[in-house]
């Protein structure tokens, strides 16, 4: 019941997460390249562009995080995994979810604390809270620990290498 739920949960914020993480990409590079064109080409370079190809990349790191977390893209305990079996090979898929989980819940605790401090600090350039681009970290962890929660119940796993 519980699987069923956190792996359906997990394809729809993966899709998400997915979503948000190819549009802040797609936004960053035509930032990028409006701002080398205004700085080369007009000699007169914007002064928001940067700032937000900044911001933007920021967010793509975090929500694309959860897609290859969900993925097992990210870098394994390779050999531990492959060696283990049984019993011993339960309690490694255990331990890094749980290493995992913890490290995120830090991650979505000092984010909001972050985001939450600083909410007054304004952007130059975009006129916004700075608040926005640190709300990437608590927020991407979120997606991330729901991505390792249903990879530990439905795991996928896309190694560069073959096991022999």
């Amino acid at each position: 019941m519980i699987k069923k739920f956190v792996v359906e949960l997990d394809k729809k914020t993966t899709a998400l997460a997915f979503v948000v993480a190819g549009t802040a990409l797609t936004v960053a590079s035509l930032c990028g390249i409006y701002q080398v064109v205004t700085r080369f080409l007009f000699n007169n370079p914007s002064d928001w562009s940067e700032v937000l190809t900044r911001v933007m990349l920021i967010w793509m790191v975090y929500m694309g995080t959860a897609v290859a977390i969900r993925q097992g893209a990210l870098v394994s305990v390779d050999l531990m995994y492959r060696l283990s079996k049984g019993r011993w090979k339960i309690f490694v898929e255990s331990f890094i979810t749980i290493a995992c989980l913890l490290l995120l819940a830090i991650m979505v605790w000092q984010g909001i604390s972050i985001a939450w401090r600083i909410r007054f600090q304004i952007i130059a350039g975009l006129d916004i809270s700075m608040a926005w681009a640190y709300l990437a970290i608590p927020v991407g962890a979120l997606f991330s620990m729901i991505a390792v929660i249903a990879h530990f119940f439905d795991p996928v796993r896309h190694e560069l290498e073959t096991a022999q």
